[in-house]
């Protein structure tokens, strides 16, 4: 048995859970791992976010509490271990609106309303104080990650071609995404989103992944999940959910759908080098199987007029992801030497 099995076993020990049975849960692409536990006929979750791995679960529960004081649906912290990095959350099931959908595609379009709605009810609240600003400089640096580990490991650095990119991009990020006067997850998605149909209003979406939030603009998230790297949103869908948004908020459409257009063009920049990165590092190779989506929905963004002076840079600069191209990342996975 680890060190981390005991120091679980002695975290749920000392709370109102301890003698519950316990089995793994899916963890995601941190360092952290989730597992469930049953006990009198209740479930709850618990997470194991190691600190000497630099997990910290000090954000999420800060975020947590914030969300579910606004009536939203995220997971009520039950018991904390700040010094290990345990907490023991509210189990809100396995209904992932990923798995709703296949299983009931008649609810697609209610789903992303839900989640839309759930947008225009956090938006209408001011941001913690404390949360750091995801402004320009940050997005552009994040978008650049395309050419490290996207660029690099199918061909090779280009440090000119990523110099011109960020000179060109970053007054378009300043005029059309600088604000920053949400919050956002950063991470809301249909594999972080629980359908909750027994709650009402915004509460029927359960919410995980988000203890990475900062301040941001009103379209990221908004983006973040009707442009999903891991499953495709019907156009209209996405359409539709653009226009009920900007209906609820009062936002001028045309410079919404400009903000819109940018962000997700700088978004799925950041993913291309984010999964290429999982690859690399830390030999996830799954992960470079789901770039061919987002590049495509790169390309479609880079068809807005607001990005037409960065538009065939990137085009020019980042190869298409074709069977060689992803192949020769594959090769590479997990030789990257850590930064």
């Amino acid at each position: 048995m680890t060190d981390r099995s005991n120091l679980a076993d002695a975290f749920v020990a000392g709370t109102d859970w301890a003698g519950a049975s316990r089995k793994p849960l899916a963890g995601d692409a941190s360092n952290r791992r989730y597992e469930r536990l049953h006990l009198h006929g209740k479930s709850a979750v618990l997470m194991d976010a190691p600190t000497e791995k630099g997990e910290d679960i000090g954000p999420f529960v800060r975020i947590a509490r914030y969300l579910c004081g606004l009536g939203l649906s995220a997971p009520q912290i039950l018991a904390t271990d700040d010094r290990h990095g345990f907490l023991l959350l509210e189990d809100l099931g396995d209904d992932l609106f990923a798995r709703v959908i296949p299983r009931e595609p008649e609810l697609e379009q209610s789903l992303y309303e839900a989640a839309t709605d759930v947008l225009v009810h956090l938006h209408r609240a001011p941001p913690p104080a404390d949360l750091r600003a995801y402004d320009a400089a940050i997005m552009l640096n994040m978008a650049a990650l395309a050419w490290r580990w996207y660029l690099g490991g199918a061909l090779s650095e280009d440090p000119a071609s990523e110099q011109a990119f960020r000179h060109a991009f970053a007054p378009i990020l300043a005029q059309h995404a600088g604000e920053t006067p949400v919050l956002i997850q950063r991470d809301y998605h249909a594999e972080n989103l629980i359908w909750l149909p027994e709650r009402a209003g915004p509460a029927r979406v359960g919410l995980l992944d988000f203890q990475d939030a900062m301040k941001g603009h009103p379209a990221y998230d908004l983006v973040s999940v009707l442009q999903d790297a891991r499953r495709d949103v019907p156009p209209a869908i996405e359409d539709r959910m653009i226009a009920r948004y900007v209906a609820a908020t009062g936002q001028d459409e045309t410079t919404f759908r400009a903000a819109y257009a940018v962000l997700g063009a700088q978004r799925n920049l950041r993913i291309l080098g984010v999964f290429g990165r999982l690859c690399l590092l830390n030999g996830k190779s799954h992960y470079v199987d789901l770039i061919p989506r987002v590049w495509d929905l790169l390309m479609r963004d880079l068809e807005h007029p607001a990005l037409a002076p960065v538009a065939g840079l990137i085009k020019g600069a980042l190869p298409t992801p074709t069977t060689d191209i992803l192949g020769r990342i594959k090769e590479k996975c997990a030789t990257a030497p850590k930064p």
